[in-house]
């Protein structure tokens, strides 16, 4: 591997990638950085998967050589909806000559651009509504308990709130990361 120029990391809009993606002469690569799960309900043809959660630098250097792909040329970065991909440019930064391009809105925005997602077999959730599902059952499971059994259940639900929040002001969502890792997205 060269030694990195950290060129600086970017974003597209969803038209704008629709665009440079239907262009004849188009050969962009685009790496998805969801869990094996997602990619096996949906995918953008002719990407390269590389979930996040084990998304390491070296690997996708050795991928990236194996293909040909000229360092010069941009790694377009996608997820669901934009975040994940966020997280991987600044895991990747330093790591690789590419220029990256985080695609704003990820998977969701295609879509309503309508460009063409293909259907796989799968039928996993996206993981954003893993997290939402998870997290507003542990608050009532919380506010249940605290009511029917005991009022230190309450705090059940302030944890999951105050994980929220933290996730919000940081960022960074800790119960996304585990369920990432659970057996249903692998």
């Amino acid at each position: 591997m060269n030694s990195p120029v950290n060129p600086p990391t970017t974003t597209i809009s969803a038209s704008e990638f629709k665009q440079q993606k239907q262009s004849p002469e188009s050969k962009l690569q685009v790496i998805d950085l969801r869990t094996h799960a997602e990619v096996e309900s949906e995918f953008l043809p002719d990407c390269a998967h590389f979930p996040l959660q084990t998304l390491n630098s070296e690997e996708l250097q050795d991928y990236l050589e194996k293909q040909g792909h000229d360092s010069s040329q941009p790694l377009y970065l996608l997820c669901a909806s934009g975040q994940r991909a966020a997280k991987a440019a600044e895991q990747l930064q330093g790591d690789l000559d590419n220029p990256l391009v985080i695609v704003e809105g990820g998977m969701n925005a295609l879509k309503q651009q309508g460009i063409n997602i293909a259907k796989g077999a799968g039928n996993v959730i996206s993981l954003e509504r893993q997290v939402r599902i998870a997290a507003g059952s542990l608050v009532v499971i919380g506010v249940i308990l605290g009511t029917a059994v005991n009022p230190g259940f309450y705090g059940l639900s302030a944890f999951v709130g105050a994980g929220l929040v933290f996730a919000g002001v940081t960022d960074s969502c800790g119960m996304g990361m585990v369920l990432a890792r659970m057996p249903w997205n692998n």
